[in-house]
């Protein structure tokens, strides 16, 4: 064995050059990998953490059903084909109707962690002579840290004025930056599609990280909004905190069909943001794979031009008596060795490189908002680096090894 090795790392060292370039070449590869995983796992498990906690792992809430062809269908059979130029849709109050029932029923469950109720609609948010669009959404802050992690993004921690201040609101941090308001104090008039306006003191601000949130969110006391709603006693959404996350779908499921009501799990809710960061996925390993087999082509070129340089050697260690395992062997360490210090490298590579982007401060702006780069540091990029090095590497030097094992010495010294 050991004599195999010592062969193997001489043929290596005469060709000092070209094993360097492979080795670095593997490195990048394996640097890229566990950089590039790290950036996109770090932004995707960002985002997603964000729209668990920021959302209800599961909505309830009523659906309307305005589908003309399916009411012509109801009528003249399922297999008639028509199309309905002009319909007037179901004049009804997007309403809960059994809401404390619902509450009272599933906040026993044991799947379910909380169940709060909301009353939600647009409206115009004013301060001064500024206008701008906001989502209003009425809450009771005692059910709601039952069924939310709203605490968490509330930046003054003052949730509870909620209740002792009917008259106050919350408002998501970048509508009140784009309306000019930078401190808590400021009044602002809301005015709701009913007509209804009414005067509100900013009482905290809610920053999630989440652009298209902050834009919109505007917080008050359920019982205000239903006043100036007119809408006493009425909610439009119930949201329900769950133990396993991952049981969203089937739990949505169960109680649509016990409720009669539409239900909605956050995985739905964001299934366009889930496969497009699958996309991305692919993309990532696409260009790794293509960095690490560039990379084993070049090991295969030196190693296959070392086995054509090396007849000789070769037919004469046959001739002394290797096998033809051994002269795999031979050229196959070859590939492990540039394939693990190729892994050493481009994980010391990928570490500093990772520091380096941990340290690098700049306000990323977009879907999410962030003072730096989000990083994934799983060890499981290091792992996963680790077996696609070897592999590639093992993989590039197998056919030149068997090509060599196969020489035969009689034909090479006949040759000269």
């Amino acid at each position: 064995m050991y004599h195999v090795i010592f062969l193997s790392l001489k043929l290596m060292f005469e060709r000092k050059r070209q094993t360097f370039v492979s080795i670095i070449g593997v490195s990048i590869g394996v640097a890229a990998f566990i950089v590039m995983a790290s950036l996109m796992n770090g932004f995707q498990k960002y985002f997603i953490e964000q729209a668990i906690d920021l959302n209800a792992h599961i909505t309830l809430k009523v659906k309307p059903d305005n589908n003309p062809q399916e009411i012509v269908k109801l009528f003249f059979g399922r297999d008639t084909i028509a199309k309905v130029y002009g319909y007037k849709p179901k004049e009804e109050k997007d309403k809960i109707t059994d809401y404390k029932y619902i509450i009272e029923k599933y906040s026993s469950s044991s799947n379910i962690l909380g169940v709060a109720p909301h009353i939600t609609s647009q409206v115009i948010v004013r301060y001064g002579t500024v206008e701008k669009a906001g989502n209003l959404i009425g809450i009771d802050p005692v059910l709601e840290r039952r069924a939310s992690v709203i605490d968490k993004f509330i930046t003054n921690k003052r949730l509870n004025d909620l209740l002792s201040d009917r008259n106050s609101v919350i408002l998501g941090k970048l509508l009140a930056k784009d309306l000019g308001i930078d401190e808590i104090g400021k009044k602002v008039i809301i005015t709701t599609p009913n007509g209804n306006q009414q005067i509100f003191k900013v009482i905290d601000f809610f920053e999630s990280g989440i652009t298209n949130l902050d834009q919109v969110r505007v917080y008050v006391n359920l019982r205000t909004a239903q006043s100036i709603l007119e809408r006493p006693n009425e909610v439009n959404e119930l949201i329900f905190k769950i133990k396993d996350v991952n049981m969203a779908e089937r739990l949505a499921r169960k109680i649509h069909n016990e409720t009669g009501y539409y239900t909605e799990s956050w995985q739905y809710a964001y299934k366009n943001f889930l496969q497009l960061f699958k996309i991305q996925n692919y993309i990532t390993y696409m260009i790794v794979f293509a960095i690490l087999v560039v990379s084993a082509f070049g090991i295969f070129n030196i190693i296959m031009m070392t086995v054509m340089e090396k007849k000789k050697d070769i037919a004469i260690l046959k001739a002394v008596g290797y096998e033809e395992g051994d002269i795999i062997k031979i050229f196959v360490y070859q590939g492990f060795v540039v394939g693990f210090f190729g892994y050493l490298i481009g994980s010391v590579l990928g570490y500093s490189i990772q520091e380096w982007l941990s340290s690098v401060k700049i306000d990323v702006e977009g879907l999410v908002r962030a003072k730096g780069f989000i990083l994934d540091r799983s060890v499981v990029y290091y792992i996963y680096g680790f077996f696609f090095s070897i592999t590639f590497s093992v993989l590039a030097s197998f056919y030149p090894s068997y090509k060599a094992s196969k020489l035969n010495p009689v034909d090479i010294f006949r040759s000269g």
